[in-house]
This record gives C-alpha cells, structure tokens and sequence, in this order.
C-alpha cells in the first residue's frame, strides 16, 4: 500500500468538496478535467457509480466508486488499482485537517506506480491541501 499525504490549514469540509465533488477536480488535479457517471446528482461521488475520469480534456480513464465514507473517504477502481481518497481532522489542537491518497495494487503493480505515479499524487496531494488552504474562510 502507497499513502501520500499533506497537511492543510484549511477546514476538513473545504477539503471534502474539492476531493469528493468531479467537478472540483481541476482546482487541484489540472490533469482531470472532471468526470461522468461517477458523481450523484448532487455533485459528489456516489458509491456503486460506474464511469470515466476525463484526463487531460479528452480521455476517459474508467473506473468505478467502491465505497463513499461521506465527510471521510471515498475508493475507486481504475483498472487493478484502488485509490482511497480521504480527509482526516488534524491533532487535537492544531486545527486544519490531513488530506491523502492511498493507491493499493497487486506488488509488482505497487511498484511501477511507487516509481511512475507515486511523484505525481505526492503533487496533487499537495495542491489539494494549497487549494483547501485558499478557500477557507
């Protein structure tokens, strides 16, 4: 199992929306320009939901939502690969919350993405908790 994590100044429900909601992908993931089929009509993730990621504008990475933790956690599938996206409140104390991702895969799988796609979530993990930072009041 991979975790890449950031802390954040910024209230636990900015982050929620910005993570949970396809079309607040681009505030903090430029390379997902949203989503079909994976959000309720409500605009957030809803568990059971099949349907694409739209990468870099034009192309659709399938991938299904496993479970919906409201508040907390949201899995998806793409491919072999399940990807927990989640938002923890910081320390007592300290305020601010902890955003992260954690992608889990067969072994030789972890690897490739610990040498290819790890760096990159590590990124987004980063500007997700910038861009919940800018939003709270």
């Amino acid at each position: 199992m991979l975790r890449y994590a950031s802390a954040a100044r910024a209230d636990p429900a900015v982050a929620w929306s910005l993570i949970a909601r396809p079309s607040r992908w681009p505030a903090w993931a430029p390379h997902l320009r949203g989503a079909w089929g994976l959000a309720g009509t409500d605009g957030w993730v809803r568990e059971g939901a099949r349907g694409a990621a739209r990468l870099l504008g034009a192309v659709p990475v399938p991938a299904r939502i496993v479970r919906v933790v409201d508040g907390t956690s949201w899995t998806w599938r793409v491919g072999g690969v399940e990807m927990d996206h989640r938002v923890e409140p910081a320390a007592p104390g300290e305020g601010g919350c902890v955003v992260a991702v954690t992608m889990s895969a067969p072994a030789p799988v972890e690897l490739a993405l610990r040498a290819t796609y790890g760096p990159v979530v590590s990124l987004l993990v980063d500007h997700l908790a910038r861009a919940a930072e800018r939003e709270s009041p």
